[in-house]
């Protein structure tokens, strides 16, 4: 007989299996048309042999928790929901509280909507046990495999595109992966807490690729695949949207920036970028007649701000709730003009001193601001105070 937790607030634990065994992290939001069916389907695939538990993550604002309950009265493994009244992290965060919450050997990840085929459940983990892989993904894009499911030429070609995108950005993390959009797979446990036992806490993920998310910050070795034909989803409407794909691109630039040598590139990047704004509003003060010098001083904060903008989105996004916005802005813009006032003394530093030619001098003086710049403004606008005395980044 099936079992049901569903406090909304207190700690749940996924129920205790034997050593060996599996747990189904499964994230819904808004499927109650699909539990039954997808519980249904899971008891005709699981074998008796392999001890699973069925763990629902819940973000749903209509009756999906009442539908799992109802529906595991009637199944033959232990079934538990934890409902999140924040969907923090979106679909990928509600799977990696339900990590935090499995004690099995095997956790599988699997959609609520039946693309997934629960068949494959005991394939998934059989060919884990097999070969001794870490992580054994179900793809759509290995002999056998087929993205029939997916709704539209336009889908099909976003979810082309996003491949290439993250295989090309990871190219080592994702190796032997050809499907890291998804989202059905297999991962031993101890593949995840490998390296501390809080690296759940260290996961950030952001909307629906948890498997990329994985995948790069944990590193699973060796990597099988299982191919997989995604099905029609059975009941309701997919939650893909324009929104997702936005917040996708942001989790990419995330997980690319995650070590400070990218970061380093990535703030240059950024601060190159910045010339064509400072530029164009230096051009529209100056053919409204200011002075070329106030209005150099002014469009400055013009590329200033653009960097900031692009830095908070792209290289710190998970590193802003440290301090409130403005405090941000003006740290930053704080350092980003000391960076001019800096730059000359060093130069007269490095001519005088040194006795360097001016350009050489000046070439030295760019790249050393820059350096300084760049560890300023993380440790000084987007680090917590404790974190400045260790290491606050563990994938680094």
């Amino acid at each position: 007989m099936g079992s049901l937790h569903a406090p909304i607030d207190a700690e749940l634990t996924a129920p205790h299996t034997p050593s060996g065994s599996v747990t189904l992290i499964i994230p819904t939001f808004n499927e109650a048309a699909n539990v039954a069916e997808l519980l249904r389907r899971l008891g005709d695939a699981l074998p008796d042999h392999l001890p699973c538990a069925v763990l629902f993550v819940d973000d749903s604002t209509d009756d999906t928790p009442a539908a799992i309950e109802k529906a595991a009265a009637d199944h033959p493994f232990p079934v538990s929901v934890l409902h999140r009244e924040v969907a923090d992290g979106g679909l990928g965060g509600a799977v990696v509280e339900g990590l935090k919450r499995a004690d099995t050997d095997w956790i599988v990840v699997m959609d609520a909507d039946l693309q997934h085929p629960p068949h494959l459940v005991p394939e998934l983990v059989g060919e884990g046990v097999r070969t001794g892989a870490d992580l054994v993904v179900a793809s759509r894009y290995i002999s056998g495999g087929s993205r029939a499911g997916l709704a539209g030429t336009y889908r099909v070609a976003v979810s082309r595109a996003a491949t290439w995108l993250t295989k090309g950005l990871f190219p080592r993390a994702l190796r032997g992966i050809s499907d890291p959009m998804s989202g059905f797979f297999a991962m031993r446990r101890s593949a995840i807490t490998a390296d501390t036992t809080d690296t759940t806490d260290a996961l950030r993920p952001l909307g629906y690729k948890i498997l990329l998310e994985l995948a790069v910050r944990c590193r699973p070795r060796p990597v099988a695949e299982v191919p997989f034909v995604f099905q029609d989803r059975y009941r309701g409407e997919s939650k893909s949207t324009a929104r997702e794909g936005l917040r996708f691109l942001a989790h990419l630039a995330s997980l690319r920036s995650a070590t400070p040598l990218a970061r380093m590139i990535g703030f240059g990047l950024i601060g190159l970028s910045g010339f064509v704004p400072n530029l164009a509003a230096l051009w529209l003060l100056t053919g409204a007649g200011m002075h070329y010098l106030p209005a150099e001083i002014v469009a400055n904060q013009a590329g200033v701000m653009w960097n900031f903008v692009l830095i908070e989105a792209l290289l710190f996004r998970d590193r802003r709730r440290y301090r409130r916005w403005a405090d941000r802005a003006g740290r930053f813009a704080l350092l980003a003009n000391a960076d001019l006032l800096l730059r000359i003394p060093l130069i007269a530093v490095f001519v005088a001193t040194l006795g360097m030619a001016v350009l050489p001098a000046t070439a030295l003086a760019l790249v050393t601001t820059f350096v300084l710049r760049f560890a300023a403004t993380e440790a000084l606008v987007y680090l917590p105070r404790k974190a400045r005395k260790s290491q606050p980044d563990h994938w680094s």
